[in-house]
């Protein structure tokens, strides 16, 4: 917001309230007076992202830095520079001979848990609920055990950004079940992977309900899994529905297993974009029974693969009932679908659009139903028509018209809210020092300890390869790990007599909001702006650039029913979407295309916008 500066705190390095001059914080200020060419006041929120670190400390972790040697100081880094690390987790060696029920638990390794165990039942209930960071690990769980049960009821829901793994899950385990119910359900970048899940089973049951249901922006992985099984049941109920932009990997699924029964029921429906690929599945399997129902129902785009799918088995009997009817299409691949094997039964019925089958079994297989250009095929614009569909995919509100932005409109406000882990900026003089590139992955990896696989190792990833990529059509770009390195981009593109600016609170997120007073920023004309967005990262990291042909905007934000201001909100619209991809969230919700429309968006809590001052 434009405010005029209350005076006091100049050139001199020390701030209002009396930072001390040679810390961090301090230095920032006089940075910021130094580069930036007006009498705007420093928005608080921006301020508050600085480096808590005392000078002393700054000076010892730079040092650290520059001699590679912060990894062995990670835990102490972390926690003063108020950074996101996992917890390096120490093995829990307890055997738990008897029934065991947790109520509530949360972020523990354990080893060994269960092994050899005759009958009984273990229960876990509430297990890391409402996390920020879980991290869990489980290791040679209820191996060799007979007739025993597992029971996991709420398992890591509602977390944010978790880590969960198991290995060696109920592997040469003799009857029994498994059971897992609302299984990381509604949490945000989720990395969940089962290793050798009930290999060299007999008899034994497993059963997934509500897995990673409504999960966002995150891979799930089962690596050989039930390998070797004999007469194992497997059931997956609401697998991944309703996700967004999640990856799920299944390798080894059923191989070389007797008389399996795998059923999966709604697995990946109305998903937005996913990721899904099963290799090996059930390959050299005997007698085995594959159903599924319901594969990627009314899912948007995403891309699907199947290699070797029942391949060298003997006498299967799969079914795929109403596999990949998408909205919009995606792209699904079938690759040594049922080769090799002997007196197979395989079955397609309702089989979905834009999928290719490559080296499949020229006998024993069915198609019924099959869709090669499909009536639900729809056009984003009929898309768009097709509400609470569409409302699982884009939230109502997250985009809208420019036409929106009038004195008197009700429009639903997306939540706003920032859902990152609490993070700050490191100083420069220590960023500085740190690797950022993927040809340092292992260095990086080293500092903060990310192991192979880990939620760690991913996020890392992730953030460099999007930092890394090319420019889009008319973009600049640059991801920056200081508000020094901020300053600069934004003033390199804008010039030194900048503001940033940023919606006043989250009041009105997902709920309807009136419209009040609305002024555009250099008189409504198109402009330059540079807008900055979070990145997952252990530091606070954004991802800022600067896009051709934008217009910004403030409004109030009134109460629809008692008309009392509530915020006031910062929305930046793009006139030229010509370069954004035809399934871009934007034109599901709004209809139309690349460069058909304008696509406007309100600026989320702790994100920006930096424009020249009016």
């Amino acid at each position: 917001m434009q405010v005029a500066r209350a005076g006091g705190d100049g050139n001199s390095g020390k701030s209002l309230t009396g930072e001390n001059p040679f810390s961090p914080k301090a230095h920032l200020l006089r940075y910021w007076n130094k580069e930036i060419r007006n009498d705007f006041e420093k928005p608080e929120f921006l301020l508050s992202k600085a480096s808590p670190l005392t000078a002393v400390d700054s000076a010892a972790f730079a040092k650290l830095a520059s001699e590679n040697s912060l990894s062995t100081h990670l835990s102490e880094f972390c926690s003063s520079a108020n950074l996101l690390c996992f917890p390096d987790l120490s093995p829990s060696l307890e055997k738990h001979d008897k029934d065991s029920n947790f109520n509530v638990y949360n972020d523990k390794n354990f080893t060994n848990y269960g092994t050899d165990r005759l009958g009984g039942v273990d229960s876990f209930k509430n297990y890391s609920i409402g996390e920020n960071i879980p991290v869990d690990f489980f290791r040679r769980y209820s191996r060799d055990s007979t007739g025993h049960q597992d029971k996991f009821n709420n398992y890591a829901s509602d977390g944010n950004v978790i880590d969960q793994s198991f290995n060696t899950y109920a592997a040469g385990a003799t009857g029994g079940a498994g059971d897992f119910k609302k299984y990381a359900d509604s949490v945000n970048v989720p990395n969940l992977r089962f290793n050798s899940y009930s290999d060299d089973s007999n008899g034994r049951s497993q059963t997934f309900t509500s897995y990673s249901v409504n999960a966002n922006a995150g891979d799930q992985s089962f690596t050989s899994y039930s390998k070797n099984g004999n007469g194992a049941q497997n059931g997956f109920t609401n697998y991944g529905s309703s996700a967004n932009v999640i990856g799920s990997g299944f390798t080894g699924y059923g191989e070389t297993a007797n008389a399996d029964t795998n059923t999966f029921k709604n697995y990946g429906n109305d998903q937005n974009n996913p990721q899904n690929h099963f290799k090996n599945y059930g390959d050299g399997g005997n007698g085995a029974t594959q159903s599924f129902t319901n594969y990627r129902e009314k899912a948007n785009v995403g891309d699907d693969s199947f290699q070797s799918y029942g391949k060298n088995s003997n006498s299967e009997n799969v079914n795929f009932v109403n596999y990949g009817k998408s909205f919009n299409e995606g792209t699904d691949k079938f690759t040594g679908y049922g080769q090799g094997s002997k007196g197979q039964s395989i079955g397609f019925k309702i089989y979905g659009v834009n999928n290719t089958f490559k080296g499949y079994a020229k006998q024993g297989v069915r198609f019924t139903g099959y869709t090669n250009v499909s009536s639900s095929s729809e056009k984003l614009s009929t898309m768009a028509a097709s509400g609470s569909l569409v409302e699982k995919w884009v939230e109502p509100g997250k985009f809208f018209r420019e036409s929106m932005l009038k004195k008197g409109v009700v429009m639903p406000m997306p939540d706003i809210r920032d859902r990152m882990p609490k993070r700050s900026f490191l100083p420069r003089s220590i960023s500085s020092k740190l690797p950022f590139s993927s040809s340092k992955i292992s260095v990086m990896k080293k500092i903060f300890h990310a192991g192979d696989n880990s939620t760690m190792e991913k996020m890392i990833l992730d953030t460099l390869e999007e930092c890394e990529r090319a420019p889009s059509r008319g973009e600049t770009k640059r991801c920056v790990g200081s508000m020094e390195d901020m300053i600069d981009f934004a003033t390199s593109v804008l010039g030194r007599n900048v503001v940033v600016r940023t919606t006043d609170n989250v009041n009105g997120s997902k709920k309807n909001i009136l419209i009040g007073s609305v002024k555009g920023i250099n008189g409504g004309d198109i402009t330059q702006s540079v807008s900055c967005h979070q990145s997952l990262f252990p530091y606070l990291l954004y991802y800022c650039h600067s896009v051709p042909r934008v217009r910004v905007y403030q409004a109030d934000l009134l109460d629809p029913n008692t008309k009392a201001k509530i915020n006031h909100g910062v929305a930046i619209c793009h006139v030229d979407t010509s370069a954004w991809s035809p399934t871009h969230g934007a034109f599901l919700a709004l209809g139309s295309g690349p460069g058909r429309i304008e696509v406007c968006h309100w600026i989320f809590e702790n994100d920006m916008t930096w424009t020249i001052a009016d």
